[in-house]
């Protein structure tokens, strides 16, 4: 159906002001005085028919450089996954795009369902104990998971590794302002936390310390090393992962972290220039009453039969500011069913293999790199991303491989001027041979 919208014709207009009392639309303006009403014409385009407008905004959308028309080599926290069409095929159901907060699990059992499934492979995935029903973004749970820290630490410092990404950081240092908290960055050394470093700043008035894994650079944090050194002092371990990584590497859980954040981005969430994405928050059971956001849990009714509502937590907790834990009273939970929605297609050993294949094809365009003679930095155990540096800045050679059909990586330049010339590459499973083999070509011609 092109035409989605019923029109108003003129008589309907005429019968409509005939039934609230008045001949004419100027009428609804007439308690307004003459003086201040606005007689000139408003400096807008004229109304098109539909059909122009159709075309118009199709030819000014086909100049956006897609992941249809592009090949993407860019990544930062918003990667370019496979997607099952299942997801689109179950978001597109009404009762889940149109589902409001579940309170009344009496007829929203399908909603908290899909929630409570979503927490639980969460859980798997992180090593956790409980995670809650989704959050805005990686940004935002990051910044909550270090305001619970030090409300429950009673400590005024934050430590976080500047190998976190630098939009979570920002994000981080604007919550802790309004809570009179003080943000530490712990230097990065060979690209991952400086661990001496750390031990220099961590002690006992440091409410937590906050690392990414894999990090900002696509490297893999030590995290073993770093617990012992920040439980040592009794802080508390925040990790913000990236979830599909975790079908493959030792979940943080199993290393001793406290809370694990993340962005459930790469399962089944499209890059949509940056959002909406879907941030997922979990945790130990000491903590679980303390978690920002909702928590679906599992019953039965009175008949025995399995259900679902929210849990441990009530409304007030979010509307009374005195006795709140967080100013999280809503979650993603379309994006949230669709992250559940592609795990559940994937698997265990979906989900592994796409963490294998991200990992593998990111080793063979770092060698095939190498082997062009570009230098990469911070070489070490990735997992889909690394760091090249090239002789002219990352933005003039994006410009360029645009007019290719092909996405550059990241300009790291833009948040470390330490890194002028330094690009962030990313390879998912989506990227073929060929793709890699291409990519490299160009950049090598515009590199000599």
């Amino acid at each position: 159906m092109k035409h989605r919208y019923l029109p108003m014709t003129e008589q309907d207009k005429q019968a409509m002001l005939e039934k609230i009392g008045v001949s004419t639309i100027d009428e609804l303006f007439s308690d307004i005085p003459e003086k201040v009403r606005f007689k000139g014409e408003y400096n807008i385009t004229a109304a098109k028919s539909e059909p122009s407008l159709m075309k118009e905004l199709f030819k000014m959308a086909s100049k956006n450089a897609d992941l249809k028309t592009n090949t993407s080599f860019l990544g930062a926290g918003v990667y370019d996954h496979y997607m099952p069409v299942i997801v689109d095929h179950v978001l597109s159901r009404s009762e889940f795009y149109t589902a409001y907060t579940p309170y009344q699990p009496e007829i929203s059992q399908g909603e908290l369902q899909a929630i409570f499934e979503f927490q639980t492979m969460i859980c798997e995935l992180t090593g956790m104990d409980v995670a809650n029903s989704s959050m805005y973004d990686g940004g935002t749970a990051l910044a909550e998971a270090a305001m619970l820290s030090a409300g429950h630490m009673k400590r005024k410092t934050i430590l976080v590794s500047k190998a976190v990404h630098p939009e979570s950081r920002e994000v981080l240092k604007t919550y802790a302002k309004g809570q009179y908290l003080e943000v530490v960055e712990v230097p990065v050394k060979d690209g991952v936390t400086d661990l001496d470093s750390l031990k220099e700043l961590v002690n006992d008035s440091v409410a937590t310390v906050i690392v990414q894994y894999p990090n900002f650079y696509g490297r893999i944090e030590p995290l073993k090393e770093l617990e012992e050194v920040i439980h040592e002092q009794k802080a508390m371990f925040v990790v913000s992962s990236n979830p599909l990584a975790l079908g493959l590497l030792t979940p943080p859980g199993k290393f001793g972290a406290d809370i694990v954040v993340g962005d459930a981005q790469p399962f089944g969430i499209p890059t949509a220039f940056g959002g909406p994405h879907c941030g997922f928050f979990a945790v130990t059971n000491k903590l679980m009453r303390k978690v920002p956001g909702r928590l679906v849990g599992q019953t039965t009714d009175d008949q025995g039969r399995r259900g679902f509502v929210l849990t441990l937590q009530a409304r007030e907790q979010h509307i009374r500011r005195d006795k709140a834990t967080s100013n999280i009273c809503s979650n993603q939970a379309l994006n949230a069913l669709a992250a559940s929605v592609a795990m559940t297609a994937l698997g265990k050993k979906g989900v592994r293999e796409i963490a294998s294949a991200n990992l593998q094809k990111a080793y063979y365009a770092k060698n095939a790199f190498k082997e062009a003679g570009f230098e990469i930095v911070y070489d070490g155990y990735s997992f889909n991303e690394f760091v090249v540096k090239l002789n002219k800045p990352v933005k003039e050679v994006n410009q360029l491989l645009l007019e290719k059909d092909i996405i550059g990586g990241y300009d790291l330049g833009r948040d470390d001027p330490e890194l002028a010339n330094h690009m962030l590459v990313a390879v998912t499973e989506q990227r073929t041979k060929e793709e890699i083999d291409t990519f490299v070509k160009e950049m090598r011609d515009l590199h000599a």
